[in-house]
Order: structure tokens, then sequence, then C-alpha cells
């Protein structure tokens, strides 16, 4: 297993410090009305209504209105965007002819065409998912954008090797493309999604039939028309919205799709699994769910523990897959960090989240909405103290104050499950070894994080944590590129396979 083990001094702090040094740019006022250009389904660089001719709404999470209606698609459009992605894949085409120079030249056009509409993308990911604009435009557009060069920059990069073999033989491998790749993205991160799963798949020379959440269709069929601007072959990238029972199932049960990669929830991705298993065995890749512990030793800085452990449980709402959502604190500065905590979580604004002010949107949906109240229900109803927020934050939409809870237990559901949401959950801890093994005793294993200014301490921490990456002194974070690559193995590597020749020496 790979893991990376990440260590930052005070002056490397990811998304907070991209933040503050972009606020000395103008950052260009948002539209919070943007004109909605593309709601169908995308194929052989052509729009089509679903062959059912369905469609579904998308809602403004801050309001509870509908946007618009996008089309539904199903196995039916399934099928015909994976024929589309299997011809355009075929020896010969315009695709497998193209020299990986001009794959990468391609990726790195297609990230100057969302730069050039980075204002306009900004306003429709805020529209339909409900994140801050400011945060869209600063963090999100700009991760995509590094993302989508940095695996341009791959794509002539990728090589085999020699292999010595006895007798007169020569013995050689090259890396070849999988072949159709569906790919499944979740809703808390559209864009960056939909960037880190194109990104390694067209650098290696692959196709793609992309589902796009349901919750959050709009900004990825946007740049569905800009993957057709910059060159793209038709075929090579298919876009179709539509549910995961539906839609998604059939990709991952295609039998002419070669690989499936799904970001989303643990239990999802065991039907994915199994639906691969029982087709045609194809390669799966999946980045699930997590309950990642934050840890604070008891000689770590309390400024600056403090100000992290709020950002890894709050940023983009609470809904980050690597959130730190069990914060362990050593017992002896357990009451002043709790004291600290409960003040900068009441300080945090929430509300508009087209107004530069804003910090915390609304949550997705209705259904997280719901969801996120049931477990600060469940909190309460189990004996954790609630500390402050614990209700909805507006009249309307899908808003949920900031919430601590204190004098948790790790047999407490929200202990255990994975919240989602802008709750926080603060442990209490006596010995290194203590924390060490109620860290562990967790079904999820995808992130962790230690504090404190011994480095003996912390490579001790990080070495016995059960976790596929481990910061120190700061908490994991969306990188543009040693994150992505931790998250799926070797990302690029994932979408390629190698491929051994045998020649004699006649």
């Amino acid at each position: 297993m790979l893991r990376v083990v990440g260590f930052a001094s005070r002056l490397c702090r990811g998304p907070a410090r991209q933040l503050s040094a972009a606020a000395a740019s103008p950052i260009p006022a948002p539209n919070p009305s943007p004109e909605i250009a593309y709601n169908k389904i995308f194929i052989n660089n052509e729009w089509h209504d679903a062959i059912s001719k369905k469609t579904f709404p998308t809602i403004n999470p801050a309001t509870g209105e509908v946007i618009c209606q996008v089309a539904e698609g199903d196995k039916a459009d399934v099928d015909k965007a994976v024929k589309a992605a299997r011809a355009a894949f075929q020896l010969g085409s315009p695709w497998r002819r193209m020299d990986a120079s001009h794959r990468g030249k391609l990726l790195n056009r297609l990230a100057d065409l969302i730069e050039r509409d980075r204002a306009y993308l900004a306003a429709l990911e805020t529209l339909d998912n409900g994140k801050p604009y400011s945060i869209a435009y600063l963090v999100d557009l700009d991760m995509v954008v590094k993302c989508l060069r940095y695996f341009a920059g791959w794509s002539d990069k990728f090589h085999g090797k020699t292999i010595p073999l006895d007798g007169d033989f020569f013995c050689y491998t090259r890396h070849e493309p999988v072949g159709v790749c569906g790919q499944i993205i979740p809703w808390n991160f559209p864009l960056l999604m939909q960037a880190w799963k194109l990104g390694p798949a067209l650098a290696t020379g692959n196709v793609v039939v992309m589902k796009v959440a349901e919750q959050t269709p709009l900004s990825a069929l946007y740049v569905a028309n800009l993957i057709k601007e910059a060159g793209f072959p038709p075929g090579v990238v298919n876009i179709i919205p539509g549910y995961g029972p539906t839609a998604g199932a059939a990709i991952s049960a295609h039998m002419d799709v070669d690989k499936v990669a799904f970001t989303g929830s643990t239990e999802v991705g065991h039907l994915i699994k199994k639906a691969a298993a029982e087709s045609n065995l194809k390669r799966v890749t999946l980045e699930l769910g997590g309950k990642s512990p934050n840890i604070i030793l008891s000689d770590a800085d309390m400024d600056w523990a403090v100000d992290q452990a709020h950002f890894a449980l709050f940023f983009n709402q609470g809904q980050c897959c690597c959130a730190g959502s069990r914060t362990y604190v050593q017992e002896d500065i357990y009451n002043e960090f709790v004291e600290r905590s409960v003040e900068k979580a009441k300080s945090r604004v929430v509300g508009n989240p087209f107004d530069f002010k804003t910090e915390q949107g609304p949550q997705v949906d209705e259904e997280q909405f719901k969801k996120i109240l049931g477990y600060i229900s469940t909190g309460k109803r189990e004996g954790a103290k609630l500390l402050c927020g614990g209700n909805p934050a507006a009249d309307r939409g899908y808003f949920v104050q900031p919430t601590v809870f204190g004098d948790v237990q790790d047999n407490m559901t929200i202990a255990r499950e994975e919240i989602f949401g802008p709750v926080m959950q603060i442990m209490k801890f006596k010995t290194i070894e203590e924390i060490i093994e109620r860290a562990n005793n967790s079904k999820y294993g995808l992130a962790a994080a230690v504090f404190t200014k011994d480095i003996d301490k912390a490579n001790y921490v990080s070495q016995a944590l059960r976790a596929g990456t481990v910061c120190e002194g700061k908490v994991p974070e969306l990188s543009n590129s040693a994150k992505i690559t931790n998250k799926y193995g070797n990302c690029a590597q994932k979408f390629s396979h190698p491929s051994a020749v045998n020649r004699h020496l006649l």
C-alpha cells in the first residue's frame, strides 16, 4: 500500500493559503443568475435528449427552487455512449493515431478555456452546489486548471522498460491505454472531481463515459462543451447526467466498459465493485468515505491547531471525504481547545453563497440537510454535549448551523459514521498509545492528521496510524499532484497497463 506522509510548516496552508494569497487579487463580481446553456446528454461531441425523453430537476440549495430540467440518462443512453466511445478507441481512429504530446496539448487547451470562463463556471458551481462563490473561484477552479495542466505534462512521459531474458531475445514493455473508462463523479466538488477523473484517463489515451451527479450536473455539462471546443475528437469524452441506480449501475455492469472509477459513498462502492465482478471483471478504482482522526497533542501550537481543526471539518460545508471529523484532543488542553473551537464555530459566517463575506453556504440538497440534522439529534440522544449550533440556519434553503459536540465517546453514532456536514465532534484522550488504538478503530482509513511541536512524536504517531494519507502539523487537503496520485494509487498508471513484447533476435 502506498501511503503519503506530509509535514507542513506554518507557511503551508493549502486552500487557506490560496484564499489569503488570492485576496489581494480582485475577484470578478458574480452573476447569481448565470445562463444555463447545456442541460442535455453529451455523446459524440453532440447534445442529445434522453432516449426515454425523461428529465429531472436540479435544485438551487440556497433557495430550494428548481434551476432547470436536465436530461435523465439511463441504460439506453449509457449503451449509446459506450458505443461512441468504443468507436473513438478503434485502432486507426484520430484519437488512437494522435501523438501523446498532442493529447497533452488538448488538455492544456481545455485548461485555457476553463480559465477563460472561470467566473462563469464558479457562479454555475455556486448556483448548483451551494459552495461560496469566492471558494469556487479561488480554490476549486484554480485546482481544476492545475490538475489538467499537471496531467497534460504527463501525457508524453509514460514509457516502458527493457527486461533481460535468457537466450537471444529482446524484451520490452510499453504502456497501453485501458480502453473505455466509466467514470462516476460526486457532487461535493463537481468540477474538481471531473478534472481528477478526466486528466489521467485522457493523458494516457483512454476514452471516457462519465456519469455526473444528479445533484450538480450543470458545471460538468458546460465543461463538455469546452472539451469539444478544445478539439477532442468525437466520442472521446461522453457525459451523462442521471441517477446512480440506473445510469451509474449501467456503467458499472456494462460488458464493453474496461474500467470504472468512482468517488462517493462506501455503500455505493460495494455495489460498483460487485457489478464489475459479476460482469466482465473490469478494473475498478474507488475513492470512498472517511472518518478521519485529527489528533491534537498537548504540546501543539494552540492557535494553529484550532484553526486547522476548524478548517478540516467545516471547509466545503463539511462535505469532504478527507474531513477531520474525529477531533481527538489530549486531556490537559481539552477544555481550552473546546472553548476556542466553539467560539470559532459561532463566528463562522453562514449565508448567501454569492456574498463575498460568506464562509459557509447550504448543504447540497434536502436529503443531505435532513440526514445531517438527524445525526445531530442522534448525538444529543446518545449523550454527546451540544456546545453550539444544531439547528437549521435559515428559513429556506438547506443551511445548517456550524455545530460542535463535546464529551463524545467512540461508540457513539456521530463518532463512527460519516456525517458529511458541518458537525464537529471533539473527544478527549490521555496517552499516545491510547490515541493510536482509538484512531485506528474505524472501518475507514482515508486520511489522518497529528499536531505536535515534537517531530519524534509526530513521526511515531504517523507511522502507527492506518491511513492512506497522514499529515503532520496540517490537515489533509485537496492537492494538485501528490494527493491526486495518492488517492488513486498512481492515477495515470491506473488508466494504463503494461504490455510485454518478446522479440527473438535472429
